[in-house]
């Protein structure tokens, strides 16, 4: 669910990039582990879900949402605007061109929201499936202001931090987060990005929930199993990809 002043949910373009750490010891665990997940059609949305998004806050997304196979009127607060075409609608809420898909609009937006799931799914098992992690259970699960160099990374526990956390490296590093239960960011948490890390490739794998608390930032691609909650103020620079609801 959204609930906030303001969250900027920004189109995400599908990167071809994979880690340039190739060349240290272990390349093909490091390979095998932290390269791109390709999303395919699902990474044609800010936000795509299964069973609908909701908004009860200001809220401002830029980029394309979708979802399926609930139909359109899972899709609340957002004031939505029919296309005389039928193919999809918009809402002042979605800004920047974006547009608006739902499982129950015109022929072909069906078909078109059916693919865009499956590679949704088809991303979160690749991600969840990547083995030879490069750190396990770091911190226990807390993270807390740490810096996080390219690299695989995995939990068996929650996931949370309460006021900062960082990826260091370059526009090629990938960042792989597996998380076996939920990711919990506190309230006023920030991500940052240094050394040229880029949000497109830091990839979230969330078995369990995702809650960004009260006016938190977090950078990355969110491949949920369940839910996403936004909390008042909060925002994500990359895309929420859930498999229950936004």
């Amino acid at each position: 669910m959204l609930n906030m002043k303001s969250i900027a949910l920004f189109f995400l373009l599908a990167s071809t990039a994979i880690s340039n750490r190739l060349g240290e010891p272990n390349d093909e665990k490091r390979r095998l582990g932290a390269s791109t997940v390709d999303l395919g059609t699902a990474g044609d949305y800010a936000i795509l879900t299964k069973t609908g998004v909701t908004t009860t806050g200001v809220t401002s997304i830029i980029g394309n949402v979708g979802t399926s196979p609930i139909a359109g009127t899972a899709i609340t607060g957002f004031g939505l605007i029919m296309d005389p075409t039928n193919l999809y609608s918009t809402s002042s809420v979605v800004v920047g061109g974006g547009k608006i898909y739902a499982a129950n609009y015109g022929i072909p937006t069906p078909s078109k929201m059916i693919t865009a799931i499956s590679d949704m799914e088809t991303a979160y098992m690749d991600a969840a499936g990547r083995v030879n992690p490069n750190y396990t259970e770091l911190g226990a699960g807390n993270i807390e202001g740490k810096t996080l160099e390219p690299g695989l990374y995995k939990w068996g526990s929650n996931v949370h931090f309460t006021s900062s956390l960082t990826f260091d490296g370059s526009a090629t590093d990938i960042w792989i987060m597996q998380i076996a239960q939920n990711l919990m960011v506190s309230n006023g948490a920030q991500v940052t990005l240094s050394g040229g890390a880029i949000w497109e490739n830091i990839y979230w794998q969330v078995s369990g929930a995702a809650v960004l608390g009260t006016t938190s930032h977090v950078e990355g691609v969110l491949l949920v199993k369940t839910g996403i909650v936004f909390n008042t103020g909060s925002s994500l620079n990359g895309a929420a990809l859930a498999q229950t609801a936004v």
